[in-house]
């Protein structure tokens, strides 16, 4: 099997040789081919990394058949519903996937299915989670005074509508009565002249 190795640290005083090499050994004992190593220096919070963009790349040229990584934190720290899109990604591209210290966590193992299945769950509640954490929030700043959305803007639109009428561009009555040219396309379209 061609496989690739994917490591990651968070900083430059850190250091990937553990993590490969725990890895390349663990692929010897398999008999497995490492075709590519990924070695990233940056946050796992983003998927704005540079070798993983690059593995996602490879993996959509099916250079490889499988991506193993030392553990799930090292692959992606972007919370469960973004990991859980990267490795259904990987599959869809027909790339396996697999942990070295998390030995579930492997497309190509009998738990496959239950991992991705309780992986999905998971995501879907951090998902309800989230919303019901902004909603909360949201009610909060209400209840404190505070009104969500853009502020109103306060113009007279009858105004607008003689500079218009003037054959003033968008963009000249915008600068005139300091407004955004969609602004005053929108306050044009909304209260169109009598």
């Amino acid at each position: 099997m061609r496989i690739c190795l994917y490591a990651r640290v968070s900083t430059d005083r850190q250091e990937t040789q553990n993590q490969i090499t725990q890895l390349r050994e663990f692929a010897s004992t398999q008999g497995w081919k490492i075709v590519r190593e990924y070695v990233d220096v940056a946050s796992g919070k983003s998927s704005d990394r540079q070798q993983f963009k690059a593995l996602f790349a490879a993996a959509a040229r099916r250079e490889f058949d499988l991506c193993l990584f030392w553990g799930l934190d090292r692959f992606s720290r972007e919370g469960v519903f973004e990991t859980l899109k990267h490795l259904q990604t990987l599959t869809s591209y027909g790339v396996g996937f697999r942990s070295y210290t998390e030995q579930y966590l492997d497309s190509c193992g009998m738990f496959r299915d239950a991992v991705i299945s309780i992986l999905a769950v998971i995501a879907k509640q951090e998902r309800v989670r989230l919303s019901e954490r902004t909603l909360a929030g949201l009610a909060r700043a209400r209840a404190q005074g505070r009104v969500g959305g853009r502020p109103k803007v306060v113009c007279d639109v009858r105004r607008l509508h003689r500079l218009r009428a003037s054959g003033k561009s968008l963009a000249a009555i915008g600068k005139e009565c300091r407004l955004s040219k969609t602004t005053v396309a929108r306050l044009l379209a909304e209260c169109p002249s009598k």
